[in-house]
């Protein structure tokens, strides 16, 4: 299975790549562009279309996939070794998760037991692909005509409170217990999902920053996810990954293309979505013996989010609408402060390393002491993060 997931990502990948090559030559034919601005950082019209390549990198991957999946059948000739493999147990942890345990079973029923975990995601999957969609048109159509920052918002909630709850893709199910039905799992989950989606859309202010940030978070939830053997999740972040690079190597500064918000919306949500749908338990951890695993999330997606509290903190105590974009974003201060763009944008991938690594470690430590450790250090690195934004401007600033 490691190797179908390798597959997956380098296949949208290559996808991607290609994909973005056409939009950057179709771009300007059909106008679409983002012209230079107030608050842009571009002299030049650049081309828009990132977001459609990694769409299409991603979608048709993920088609052909559960195409693959649902018309593939164990071969007779199996082999007859037995290895063992992770499955998901009937019984619910108290946060409402599924817990994972470890068995032993025939190559041939191990081969069928994966397809037919892909079998039963199919909904799901199909689920996710139609919010992405319809996410995708909603980033072109303002691409191509701002929209009105509620309206945008409003149609954001709108799509993801559909999927959460058509298709129960929900967090911290356990707040069903309080009495009120799924409506505080569900509003937690919508509230979760729109913070990371809007995170993203936030950090695509610089050439390579959105998708290179979010290329190390997919990067830390996909060994996360290979760990505890979560292949469906799995293979769902190693095609966004793949299709993040793809368009970063057209991307990186100095960028030939955009992905617009068409991009940056829809990587906010399957991040948002994936990391509800990922356990962060290893197998046979109960969630009181490791509860801050399912903290991970946050520990990754530490920079993404500071920015956006920080910024729009900071539009709202200037009397602006946090919706209305500026130069005020982290990288934006660094480059003030005497840093290229480029390194700003390198800086900002190291800081998510770090953080990200050690959410990596979170679910493999045995006791609340190590959690707070890593949990101390994100808090410290976040604080190098704010003395940085803080330092004084150049002289000639």
């Amino acid at each position: 299975m490691l190797y179908a997931v390798l597959g997956l990502g380098v296949a949208s990948f290559v996808l991607s790549l290609i994909l973005t090559r056409v939009m950057i030559w179709l771009s300007p034919k059909i106008g679409f562009v983002d012209q230079p601005g107030h608050r842009k950082i571009h002299a030049n019209p650049k081309p828009l279309g990132g977001g459609v390549a990694m769409f299409w990198g991603f979608a048709i991957t993920f088609i052909a996939a559960l195409v693959i999946a649902r018309y593939l059948n164990t071969p007779l000739r199996a082999q007859l070794a037995s290895r063992q493999i992770d499955i998901l147990d009937a019984a619910y942890l108290p946060q409402g998760d599924f817990r994972l345990k470890t068995i032993t079973v025939p190559d041939h029923k191990r081969a069928q037991a994966y397809i037919d975990g892909v079998k039963q995601q199919t909904p799901v999957a199909l689920g996710l692909l139609g919010a992405m969609l319809a996410m995708h048109i909603l980033g072109l159509v303002d691409d191509k005509r701002a929209l009105g920052p509620f309206l945008k918002l409003f149609i954001q909630i709108a799509i993801t409170t559909a999927l959460v709850a058509l298709f129960d893709l929900r967090a911290l199910t356990a707040l069903d217990n309080l009495g009120l039905g799924r409506s505080p799992s569900i509003i937690v989950t919508v509230l979760w999902i729109g913070a990371i989606t809007n995170a993203f859309n936030f950090l695509d202010n610089m050439d390579g920053l959105s998708a290179g940030v979010a290329a190390v978070c997919t990067t830390a939830f996909l060994i996360t996810a290979l760990s505890i053997g979560q292949w469906f999740v799995a293979g769902s972040l190693a095609l966004l990954l793949g299709s993040l690079l793809g368009f970063l190597v057209w991307n990186f500064p100095p960028a030939k293309i955009f992905m617009g918000d068409s991009g940056s919306l829809l990587i906010g949500l399957v991040l948002g979505v994936l990391t509800v749908r990922t356990t962060f338990l290893p197998n046979n951890v109960s969630f009181n013996a490791g509860w801050y695993a399912i903290l991970a999330p946050i520990i990754v997606l530490a920079l993404p989010l500071y920015d956006l509290i920080v910024v729009s903190i900071l539009r709202m105590m200037n009397g602006k609408s946090p919706f209305v974009g500026d130069t005020n974003h982290f990288s934006h201060r660094l480059v003030r402060r005497g840093m290229s763009k480029r390194t700003a944008v390198l800086c900002l991938y190291l800081v998510t390393a770090s953080t990200s690594i050690a959410a990596i470690l979170l679910p493999q430590v045995e006791s609340s002491s190590g959690a707070i450790l890593i949990f101390a250090q994100t808090i410290l690195i976040l604080c190098v993060v704010a003395l940085l934004e803080q330092h004084p401007l150049p002289a000639d600033g």
